[in-house]
């Protein structure tokens, strides 16, 4: 009986205890990573994101978080692996040998794959965009949920997610970057006093600018940029302003509300599409013709 059990107890103190040992090991590097990794990365954000607000530092951390972590714990996993294999007597010549005689008759295929892994490298490097900005990604909009080495996740507006390969991502629009304007083009008819809508435009913009519940949001006061077009029913206002990155959408409705209130009480008309319709022959100076005229709204 001792015969059989002498060798097993035997290689157990020798090779089980440094098993164990590794396991403990990785599990501690495992949650140090966890730990450690992220005040680490929260003060490397800090001070390299001069220009950043705190939602983009935020976004950023995230983001590198999520990568890093990911990363760290796939090479504990892969070193723990070699190491419990080595210390069962298992050759690691012939295992990484096959690794690569495997890389190679796949290595074709890997092309792709290769080309997103360095793709996801520069957009994470460059933090072209981060975890929870609005992004612009060929014909989709929406914002990130995941950014990793192979790939980005998008959910856009109708709550669809879209899993694009980094290799794929020829030009990406980051419209939650440092700041967003509100860029608005206000039409009024042609009767229109303009300095008159110009004067009350600015002051509406003014006053959202100035109050408790916005102006944190606001970082330059909407006003009037120009006159921007002479449409078919009316002039079109442009009017412009900064905000708080992902406040462009609630700011551009706030103003577009107060405007039309303030537009009612000062009698300034909003055009809609106006079409006139004229029957028979052309009309007279008076407005008439002999076969009637006929206007559509």
């Amino acid at each position: 009986m001792n015969i059989i059990w002498d060798p097993i107890i035997s290689w157990l103190l020798e090779h089980g205890i440094r098993i164990v040992l590794i396991l403990v090991l990785s599990i501690i590097a495992w949650f140090m990573l966890k730990r450690l990794l992220p005040p680490i990365i929260r003060r490397s954000v800090k001070h390299y994101g001069t220009g950043e607000s705190k939602s983009g530092m935020d976004n950023r951390t995230r983001t590198l978080l999520r990568v890093y972590i990911g990363a760290g714990q796939i090479l504990i996993l892969i070193i723990a692996l070699f190491m419990v294999l080595s210390e069962m007597g298992v050759s690691i010549g012939p295992v990484l040998a096959g690794f690569g005689v495997a890389g190679i008759a796949v290595g074709f295929g890997a092309q792709y794959l290769i080309r997103d892994l360095i793709a996801g490298s520069f957009i994470i490097m460059e933090n072209q965009y981060r975890i929870g900005d609005l992004v612009k990604i060929g014909d989709i909009f929406g914002a990130v949920e995941e950014v990793n080495l192979r790939k980005t996740v998008i959910r856009d507006w109708e709550g669809m997610v879209h899993h694009i390969p980094n290799g794929a991502i020829a030009i990406a629009t980051n419209a939650t970057r440092h700041y967003s304007n509100v860029y608005l083009d206000v039409p009024v008819a042609y009767g229109t006093d303009l300095d008159h809508a110009i004067e009350v435009m600015n002051r509406v913009g003014s006053a959202l600018a100035q109050d408790d519940a916005w102006k944190n949001r606001i970082t330059e006061a909407p006003q009037v940029l120009r006159v921007n077009n002479f449409g078919n029913s009316g002039i079109d206002i442009k009017v412009f302003g900064k905000v708080k990155p992902h406040d462009k959408w609630a700011v551009t409705g706030e103003l577009r509300l107060r405007l039309k209130k303030a537009f009612d009480n000062e009698g300034i008309e909003i055009p809609w599409p106006h079409t006139k319709v004229y029957f028979g022959n052309t009309p007279n100076q008076q407005g008439g013709t002999k076969e009637g005229i006929a206007n559509s709204q």
